[in-house]
């Protein structure tokens, strides 16, 4: 096997050694008497006793693996350790020198044996600080294109950040200064860099040292100070990262740099729903998703089979996606050694009323989340008549088959753009709802809800997936308007609510969540490029292109907490319920729109039914 550069530095270390200390040693033998009045026989006796006392150093050191020791994180405990050796070995000698014949009289050669002792005690550790002075001052020199960095915490993990920026070679990093709220840190210097502060003036700092990169390494950090000091940095051109956290931290040696997640880009606390009844009302249970493949199906489906259902059914027409998501559930089923839950994937439409009833009528699901639907903006506008055939039909199809095969619940997926529609997706989302109502109303075994909430992080045709395509191809993002906002949670937010709500699902509800205060869609796009070590408007542009076909400047959830039913959840809402609709004779008028040639013809039918919806002209 062929050794490392590091394995060579052990013999040199050995060799250094045995040479600095034969000169250390027996330097105060010559010294103490002179050249020229050196004793015979002192010289022999005085050669023996500094061969076994450096013979003692290499020994010790091999017993106490100084040798082990690496070089780059060789300091202030490793150089006590070796001097503490250093001086035990030195102490041994001063016995030794009085009882071996031949050489001088202890009291004659005390000040040679201090002067010996105090130099090994400091040139051995100072032998292998020379060495790696020198592989920092290599390392620093090999470098190229360094970032400026400003780490957030004079502590331990900061500490951590400047040793790995110095010592390898592969990271470009270069610590400049630091910065803290500690009173009794501010203004001095740790590792040999000042410290600022406090946190709250970092925009100033971040100006001053012209820093390009910001980490964040304080471990005892709360996840809401956290998000404190991460929308204070994002108002400066800068990537931020950060240490984990202490609850983080997989092991006790976890101390990677990790990237801002797109839970922390939302500078707001997460959503937390308690599912401690949704997994009682779903264990044991048959369990039924369509659009299982999906972002919001697939984290539906993971967050389902935690509960332990008897038998979990995904339903989609997209196969590689289901396949995908199977694959990862049996490979947890083996892990886990689980052999009670029946995992069944199917493929098919919810628009296909033979298929869907196939499957109800043999499996019997006792919930349904149906999230089967299209859901891109602009390619609804340009294809409406399948927005409606699976937006409408196959909710139709579903809600209408749970009742006549007495599913427990089905909860429906929404969207905010179903809230005074301008676009074909939000129509036919709004009109699923209203299909929902009815058959809460008219049905005797099953109840039904929908879940309406905004855009969510990371899933398929969000604009987060999008922004980071153009950001690895060189830019520039495409934005369609500088003002634009959107509500946004993430992926499990979004499936704990949907969760949730079916444990509340009574009649007909439309459960709406506070997502609190709406982002501005360019400062998730300068935020993501900050994310990826770049600069916005320097590394990638940031280019408006104006509003697509139905797309909506400002998105609405309606939710108005002074007139609006809360349920148990603080976060859960329920809006009032509205005239319910002759489903039966609207699914009859919508239907002719398959033969229909004119994309206008067939808005304005979908305008004449869902009479909130205004097609942009």
């Amino acid at each position: 096997m062929k050794k490392s550069f590091s394995h060579y530095f052990h013999y040199l270390y050995i060799f250094a050694d045995i040479i600095v200390g034969f000169i250390i040693v027996y330097l105060p033998f010559l010294t103490n008497f002179g050249f020229d009045e050196i004793n015979p026989a002192t010289v022999p006796a005085a050669l023996i006793y500094t061969a076994c006392n450096v013979g003692l150093v290499v020994i010790f050191f091999a017993i106490f693996k100084i040798y082990k020791m690496l070089t780059s994180d060789f300091g202030i405990i490793e150089a006590v350790k070796i001097a503490l050796i250093a001086l035990g070995i030195q102490l041994i000698g001063l016995i030794v020198i009085t009882f071996v014949p031949h050489l001088p009289k202890i009291e004659n050669f005390i000040f040679g044996w201090i002067l010996s002792t105090i130099a090994l005690i400091f040139s051995l550790p100072a032998l292998r600080m020379l060495v790696r002075l020198s592989l920092l001052v290599f390392v620093y020199r090999r470098k190229k294109n360094t970032i400026r960095t400003l780490v957030v915490g004079a502590g331990s993990a900061g500490k951590i950040v400047v040793d790995e920026s110095r010592r390898n070679v592969d990271n470009h990093n270069k610590v400049v200064a630091f910065i803290d709220d500690d009173k009794e840190k501010i203004n001095g210097s740790f590792a040999g860099l000042p410290v600022k502060g406090p946190i709250s003036k970092i925009n100033s700092v971040i100006e001053y040292y012209d820093i390009e990169e910001v980490v964040i390494a304080i471990a005892d950090l709360t996840k809401e100070r956290l998000r404190e000091i991460i929308a204070e940095i994002n108002s400066n051109n800068v990537r931020i990262r950060r240490m984990p956290l202490l609850t983080e931290m997989e092991g006790p040696n976890d101390h990677k740099i990790v990237d801002i997640d797109l839970d922390e880009l939302l500078c707001r606390p997460p959503v937390i729903l308690d599912n401690t009844e949704v997994n009682e009302m779903l264990s044991n249970k048959i369990v039924m998703v369509t659009g299982a493949g999906g972002s919001i199906g697939s984290e539906l489906v993971r967050q389902i089979f935690k509960t332990h259902p008897k038998t979990l059914i995904l339903f989609d027409i997209y196969e590689n996606s289901t396949y995908d998501i199977q694959q990862q559930l049996r490979m947890l089923m083996r892990e886990q050694n689980i052999n009670d839950i029946e995992l069944v994937t199917l493929i098919g439409s919810t628009y296909n009323e033979v298929r869907v009833e196939q499957i109800i009528k043999k499996y019997r699901p006792d919930y349904i989340y149906h999230a089967a639907a299209y859901k891109h903006v602009p390619l609804m506008e340009d294809s409406p008549a399948e927005a409606i055939r699976t937006n409408v039909i196959g909710t139709y199809n579903v809600a209408r088959l749970a009742d006549k095969y007495g599913v427990k619940k089905m909860v429906l997926v929404s969207t905010d753009k179903a809230v005074r529609p301008t676009n074909v997706m939000g129509a036919t989302k709004r009109f699923a709802e209203t299909i929902i109502q009815y058959f809460s109303d008219k049905s005797k075994n099953t109840a039904y809800a929908a879940v309406r909430f905004g855009n969510v992080l990371g899933s398929n045709g969000s604009v987060v997936p999008l922004f980071k395509k153009q950001i690895e191809s060189g830019g520039p993002i495409t934005l369609t308007d500088k003002e634009i906002i959107r509500y946004f949670m993430t992926i499990p937010e979004a499936v704990s609510l949907i969760l949730q709500c079916g444990l509340f699902a009574n009649g007909g509800e439309i459960f709406i969540l506070d997502m609190g205060k709406p982002v501005k869609i360019i400062d998730l796009a300068e935020k993501l490029i900050r994310q990826s070590g770049l600069v916005p408007y320097k590394d990638i542009d940031i280019v408006v292109t104006g509003l697509r076909p139905g797309e909506k400047l400002y998105e609405e959830l309606l939710l108005d907490k002074n007139t609006q039913q809360r349920t148990k959840n603080e976060k859960i809402f329920v809006e009032a319920k509205g005239k319910i609709f002759e489903i039966e004779k609207e699914i009859e008028t919508i239907s002719v729109v398959f033969n229909m040639d004119s994309q206008s013809d067939v808005k304005s039918l979908l305008s004449k039914i869902i009479d909130t919806y205004c097609p942009q002209k």
